[in-house]
């Protein structure tokens, strides 16, 4: 039985320190009505959508920092984003709420003056709230109501008939198997990730060699398709990635690579330019059944007496020499 959804996700262009939240935020209802025309029933943006990347600056002024957050939960109703929230509204509620849970670079800035600085370990803390799935009701036609049995909904032997199974990611939790897994063990069949990635940051990823910008943004692309596509498959599920892409105030590079990917592996769709752009696909989420009944149906193939390390060790602790 074909269970499809539209899904859609809504690159944005460079936002720069100069740019007031109310352009960007025309920006993306332009996009997300324009996604809306296309029939997306679904649409992702990006990481840090509404201001410019501000962790790549050291920021000393308590009041600039935070001109940057918003300062309770209640984003359909603060000010600066409850626009955005109406015109997607559907259900009248939000159904989940994500923290970013793996944040990369340093608490203090390089000492090199022209480093490409990633200080989001200064300004933000861990996400407390775990990768936790959640089913999406109402999206997908011919799916089986909640007072269904669970046999009738197909969760007991892994039909996926239920409401789809849904999960976030942000930008460097997709690095992370860890991340993908976690979802995987809770049957997601969707997997959304918006994300900022440096085009050019030799001193934040340690480049052993000289490389060029053009290189090193060529690497960076290829990097998120790489996990993109291979934790899409090891995890059976279907996945969008929604970027902020291009140069941010005249400096500093971020990467596009916006995609659609299935639970094969295979980029469906991706974004042609590094501009505001939208990216859609028809997708049927009974695909993700091969994976999860073959190849990796992990109540009969996962073995988890065997992968104590994964979870009481962080950092790598080497064998003994012979």
């Amino acid at each position: 039985m074909a269970r499809t959804l539209k899904v859609a996700a809504a690159q944005l262009g460079p936002v720069h320190l100069t740019s007031t939240r109310q352009e960007t935020l025309t920006r993306m209802i332009k996009l997300l009505k324009a996604a809306a025309v296309m029939g997306a029933q679904l649409v992702l943006f990006p990481e840090v959508a509404f201001v410019t990347f501000f962790p790549r600056h050291l920021i000393s002024s308590q009041e600039e920092l935070d001109a940057y957050f918003e300062h309770n939960d209640d984003l359909p109703n603060s000010p600066q984003t409850a626009l955005l929230f109406t015109c997607a509204k559907e259900e009248g509620k939000v159904i989940s709420k994500y923290r970013k849970v793996h944040l990369p670079g340093t608490v203090e800035p390089f000492d090199k003056p022209d480093a490409v600085n990633q200080l989001e370990k200064r300004y933000f803390t861990p996400g407390d709230l775990g990768f936790k799935a959640f089913r999406v009701p109402d999206l997908v036609e011919g799916t089986l109501k909640k007072d269904a049995t669970p046999e009738q909904r197909g969760e007991r032997n892994g039909e996926g008939k239920g409401d789809p199974i849904m999960g976030m990611i942000i930008c460097n939790d997709r690095r992370w198997p860890e991340s993908w897994r976690s979802y995987g063990l809770q049957g997601v069949e969707l997997l959304l990730c918006g994300y900022n990635t440096a085009g050019f940051a030799p001193d934040l990823w340690g480049t052993q060699m000289p490389i060029s910008p053009e290189q090193a943004e060529e690497d960076a692309v290829f990097h998120h398709k790489l996990v993109m596509q291979a934790n899409s498959y090891m995890n059976s599920c279907f996945s969008v990635s929604a970027a902020k892409a291009g140069m941010e105030d005249g400096k500093y590079d971020l990467i596009g690579g916006s995609c659609i990917t299935d639970p094969e592996g295979h980029v469906v769709t991706e974004a042609k330019t590094k501009d505001d752009e939208v990216i859609f696909a028809e997708i049927d989420l009974s695909d993700c059944r091969q994976g999860k009944e073959k190849t990796f149906d992990l109540v009969r193939h996962r073995r988890t007496e065997a992968y104590s390390l994964i979870h009481t060790q962080t950092g790598v602790v080497e064998p003994e020499y012979l």
